[in-house]
């Protein structure tokens, strides 16, 4: 591996070398509506010259410490000069610059735009986007990510207007459920990622890879209608700016993990690359279900004693967590056509642990009174592995086809050590769970973008997804005794087999997803107005097959002395009979959800008006068709786990803009979208979580929510890099998808899901951009904030409770600190963010007849800090950055009452988490 990265190291040099003297200029050019605009004349003051490709990029070669001013024209476009524009070694040479249209008939008279300077023109392209799209969005450059310590787009999401993160990497926008969010990457829809829950796991994506990302918050008809809190378009990284290698590498720790015990699971040889090398796989006598379960007892306990009797934990000291990243580029020439790369390599090692607390709670006439109770010390070892590749082949300056592939394997490997009680069984618990977790996700996608005609666009797409989620070997030990005794603890087991102790679980889930469409957009003149009507088609294929083999181990007959051997014993092969007597024996446990295949196919179709009814006025109007056929279970109709179900839905949307003067935009719009269950939510499967000490349950039941959606937005742009903006949102849900909670004693709590009747949300959101030069003191300084306020409500008449939507926050607050030092290359970010009190799982029936309390998310703060220098002629930079440093504790929470805020001292806990505080170095060196 180090050789082939030395290689290209090498081959990259000489690419660098042969432009010692003359550096790539690259950038792009848009219209005032952010349209790319092909075929505009770009010209140097003294040297070349070129002209803007289909998507509006183009590319100078430009001498180093000369300055140059660049006049640009396009017909129908105002002619506009950029002057001060210079290129450095080292560092990227990037200019974006927005054309305004011309002025109707000025009889053959030239209008040139006011001139300004290239770093003005850069920054201002920055919030280009935002301002001048058809939609309510808000958009992050690759510059920002790279100013936050974030290192996923998960955790870069959770810095944007009313957007938060649950559980670290599950979306939350406007307050609204991870569910009512959808994703694209680079233009293309992107499915479920989990197994059990609607939602797509950002985390996947490495932060250095992606390029920029756009989260819309109201719907038009070219975008997927299935959302309803935020559309969040991912795009990575395409053609350079000019060839380069860049290597980062780095280190870190948390403060609850350094130089502290730290427990993991004696894996394989290549655990260390998240991928389990067999050992904890079924042994080849293992055949089939079927085959399994024709097998005599002894036959089958013959199969479990083959397996690996690793039930403790190695204890071991936690290592530095590690981090190694490289990238590379390239832009030459093929044939006369323009070809360009990017390819990067990721590789993350890091270990946490947390401090968890679970508890099961009764309530009667008031008072809560503890089921349960487990202190949880969770060890996690989380392995990243990921690479990306792209290239762009720009066949002329109208017409380019681009290939792009992603793959990220990712590996949470961790070890769970439980000491605590259950007041129903009388009884103290020990116990422990080893879970290694291998997710592959992998996409291929191939693009298309003509312009056969100037005022025709034309653009296709196809994508190819794998979602690979495989957990071998999933066990877990629990032991026992007498509460407050002193009594040795005996292994809990017994003659029926159960996932709670001794079961050993293996589950795979491949999800094949395949998606072909394309889109055209003609522009004509109305009413000497620039108009467009665009429109497309996109189908889109889902195979699901989930299989679960659940194992248990069990005692035909009691034998104490057995029961009494520590766990790294007690499972030994001398200790299993023959499937009856009083030594061990091993079974599976048999459901046939346990197995469940799906299949989508999504058909859409959509017209969409982009009409310019005056210089100020702009409607973007159409309708969105979405058929949708859905095969849950099984392919019988009599077969109790087929679901199947077939329908149509038509979405319109409309957002029009007033431009009250050219820094000023009102924003209104109105569409209707849709919100379809999860697979597994609809599937009959049940299982065990260890964690949360319940079984979760699909309902196959579950209809589809169906959301109107309402948008007011008042948008300031008082200068380049600063925006302010304030808002009201109103959606109304009809049949609202919630998860809920059902308590009950010993493991047979139940989480599942249902439609309530209806439910409405409304709320405000402002955002702030400002650079606090007016002060001299503070003229390297940028204050940036966005804050949300948010009110829901569900009603139900099965819960006659007034009560706020699942995963609804009532406020989410982040603000941010940023300081620069051009010159220098010092910069530093300092990032705060909070989200209210929200509903986590709903509890199950009335609380007057002994129904469960809803179980509710404490408020939690968290603050970041980032300072990066650039060293060695501005190619190197290090950087050092610290995120949740508070590390305070997470809550969740029940009330005997209505009143949902909480009462640290009062209020019974569910579940506690802490995290620790995370510190890391990264050093980064381009060519």
């Amino acid at each position: 591996m180090f050789r082939c990265i030395l290689s290209l190291f090498i081959l990259l040099l000489s690419f660098t070398s042969s432009f010692a003297q003359n550096v790539k200029l690259s950038g792009k050019v848009s219209n005032d509506k952010n349209e790319p605009l092909p075929g505009v004349s770009i010209k140097a003051t003294t040297g070349p010259g070129t002209t803007s490709d289909v998507n509006g990029n183009f590319t100078l070669s430009l001498t180093i410490g000369q300055k140059y001013e660049l006049t640009l024209s396009a017909v129908g476009y105002a002619t506009k000069t950029v002057s001060d524009v210079e290129v450095v070694a080292g560092q990227v040479n990037e200019l974006n610059i927005t054309l305004a249209v011309a002025a109707k008939d000025l009889g053959g008279v030239t209008v040139t735009a006011q001139a300004s300077s290239a770093r003005k023109e850069n920054v201002a392209s920055l919030i280009q986007f935002q301002k001048n799209t058809n939609t309510v969005a808000s958009v992050i450059s690759a510059e920002s990510i790279r100013r936050s310590p974030d290192r996923n787009t998960g955790e870069v999401l959770k810095r944007t207007p009313g957007a938060s993160i649950q559980d670290g990497r599950f979306l939350v926008v406007r307050g609204l459920a991870d569910r009512y969010n959808q994703a694209m990457l680079n233009g293309i829809l992107l499915t479920s990622t989990e197994p059990d829950r609607k939602t797509f796991s950002f985390d996947l994506i490495p932060a250095p890879m992606i390029d920029n990302i756009i989260i819309n918050k109201a719907f038009v008809p070219e975008y997927p209608g299935e959302w309803a809190g935020g559309l969040i378009q991912v795009n990575t990284k395409d053609i350079p700016t000019r060839n380069f290698f860049n290597i980062q590498v780095g280190t870190g720790f948390n403060s609850q993990t350094i130089g502290k015990s730290f427990y993991k699971d004696r894996g394989g040889d290549f655990d260390w690359l998240g991928i389990d090398d067999g050992t904890r796989a079924l042994p080849n006598t293992y055949t089939t279900k079927s085959g399994f379960d024709a097998l005599t007892p002894a036959e089958k306990t013959a199969i479990g004693k083959q397996l690996r009797t690793d039930w403790t934990p190695l204890k071991t000291t936690a290592p530095l967590n590690v981090s190694l990243q490289t990238n590379a580029g390239f832009t030459t020439n093929i044939f006369n056509k323009k070809l360009g790369g990017t390819f990067g390599l990721l590789y993350n090692k890091s270990n946490r642990y947390q401090q968890l607390l679970n508890r099961s709670n009764n309530l009667a006439n008031g008072v809560f009174s503890i089921n349960s109770s487990y202190d949880d010390a969770k060890y996690i070892q989380d392995v990243t592995l990921g690479a990306l590749g792209s290239l762009s082949l720009q066949l002329n300056p109208l017409n380019r086809i681009s290939v792009r592939t992603l793959v990220n394997l990712n590996n949470p490997n961790s070890v769970t050590q439980r000491e605590g009680y259950d007041v129903n069984r009388a009884e103290d618990l020990t116990g422990s769970e080893f879970t290694f977790k291998q997710n592959t996700f992998f996409t291929v996608q191939a693009t298309g973008d003509h312009n056969p005609m100037t005022n025709l666009k034309l653009k296709w797409y196809g994508s190819f997804n794998i979602l690979d989620s495989y957990i071998p070997d999933q066990r877990r030990i629990v032991y026992s005794r007498p509460t407050g005794s002193s009594d040795p603890y005996l292994l809990l087991i017994s003659n029926s087999l159960s996932q709670q102790s001794g079961s050993r679980i293996f589950q795979n889930l491949s999800d094949y997803i395949y998606t072909a469409g394309g889109d055209a957009a003609y522009n004509f003149n109305l009413f000497d107005k620039k108009q467009t009507v665009k429109g497309g088609y996109m189908l889109q294929i889902k195979d699901r097959l989930y299989d679960g083999k659940f194992f248990a181990n069990y005692l035909p007959t009691d034998n104490k002395t057995l029961r009494l051997l520590p766990a790294d014993q007690v499972f030994a092969a001398e200790n299993f009979g023959g499937g009856t007597g009083n030594k061990f024996g091993f079974d599976a446990i048999k459901n046939k959800a346990f197995r469940y295949m799906a299949n989508t196919i999504l058909n859409a179709g959509y017209i969409q008006f982009d009409n310019q009814l005056s210089n100020a006025f702009r409607v973007v109007w159409g309708v969105r068709a979405e058929h949708y056929d859905q095969l849950v279970g099984s392919v019988k109709a009599s077969d109790p786990r087929h679901t199947y179900s077939k329908v149509i839905d038509f979405l319109p949307g409309l957002n029009a803009t007033y431009k009250l003067n050219n820094k000023t935009n009102i924003r209104l719009s109105g569409s209707q979208t849709v919100i379809r269950p999860e697979l597994r939510e609809l599937a009959s499967l049940n299982i065990y979580d260890f964690e949360l000490n319940a079984s979760v349950q699909g309902y196959p039941e579950l209809k589809r929510t169906k959301i109107t959606n309402a948008d007011l937005r008042y948008e300031l742009y008082p200068r380049a890099g600063e925006t302010f903006s304030a808002g009201v949102f109103y959606k109304y849900f009809s049949d609202p998808i919630e998860q809920l909670f059902d308590e009950a004693a010993g493991g047979a709590s139940t989480f599942t899901f249902r439609n309530t009747e209806k439910a409405t949300s409304y709320g405000v959101e402002m955002e702030l951009r400002k650079r606090l030069d007016f002060v001299n003191a503070l003229k390297n300084f940028t204050f940036q904030t966005n804050a949300t306020y948010i009110y829901s409500k569900v009603e139900s008449k099965e819960f006659d409770v007034a009560r706020p939507l699942q995963g609804q926050s009532p406020y989410l607050i982040n603000v941010g600190l940023l300081y620069d030092l051009p010159k220098q290359g010092l910069n530093a970010t300092l990032l705060y963010n909070q989200i209210g009190r929200r509903l986590y799982f709903v509890g199950q029936g009335n609380l007057a007849i002994g129904g469960s309390p809803d179980i509710y998310e404490a408020s939690r703060p968290l603050l970041d800090f980032q300072v990066s220098k650039r060293i060695i002629n501005n190619k190197g930079e290090i950087k050092l950055n610290v995120s949740d440093i508070l590390n305070r504790t997470q809550y969740f929470y029940q009330n005997a009452d209505d009143n949902s805020k909480f009462n640290k001292n009062a209020d019974a806990y569910r579940f506690t988490r802490k995290f620790g505080t995370n510190f890391g170095v990264t050093f980064n060196y381009s060519l």
